[in-house]
């Protein structure tokens, strides 16, 4: 089973990457599900000109990796309220029916808690429209639940191994079809 870590990050060291890197390490360690991470960042420059169906070069692959991976943990920083720029135009680019039924665990970061709602008013409906089953619970974490870049609130990594429990409840069908 292919499970494939987005991060919407636009800068290093990133919050965000921390982030979808911790619920990995707790899907890994609850249950045994190792994910492959990818960057927006490492293909932000060309992202710009990415266009059409099939897209080319890195940003192809990235979206070639997209479509085939069994299930998503995607993460975003946020932005006035919404996702990243480099995460919506890479979602862009994905087809609207490749990620049907496909389990999707959402994760973002922000600055505070007022950007929380994110998760469920953003990046929910996105998954929604592509008609993928996303986990019941997302993570959302602020500034003040890191420290050195490092996810560390209790009730943040309580949420985390939620979440991390659910998505594999998600993704168990998934592998036993594969």
């Amino acid at each position: 089973m292919k499970i494939l870590g987005v991060c919407g990050n636009t800068q290093r060291p990133s919050r965000t990457r921390a982030l979808v890197e911790a619920v990995a390490a707790s899907l890994a360690g609850r249950h045994g599900r190792e994910t492959e991470i990818v960057d927006l960042v490492e293909v932000g420059q060309s992202l710009a000109t990415a266009s059409g169906s099939p897209a080319a070069g890195a940003v192809g692959r990235i979206v070639a990796a997209i479509e085939a991976a069994d299930a998503l943990i995607v993460g975003s920083p946020v932005y006035k309220g919404s996702y990243s720029g480099l995460f919506k135009h890479v979602f862009d680019l994905v087809p609207p029916h490749a990620l049907a039924g496909r389990p999707v665990l959402i994760t973002a970061t922000g600055g505070g808690p007022r950007h929380c709602l994110v998760v469920e008013h953003q990046l929910r409906p996105l998954f929604g429209f592509f008609e993928a089953s996303t986990a019941p619970t997302a993570v959302y974490a602020s500034e003040a639940d890191f420290t050195a870049s490092v996810p560390t609130n209790p009730v943040l990594l309580d949420r985390i191994a939620l979440a991390a429990d659910q998505f594999a409840r998600l993704i168990a069908p998934c592998a036993r079809a594969a």
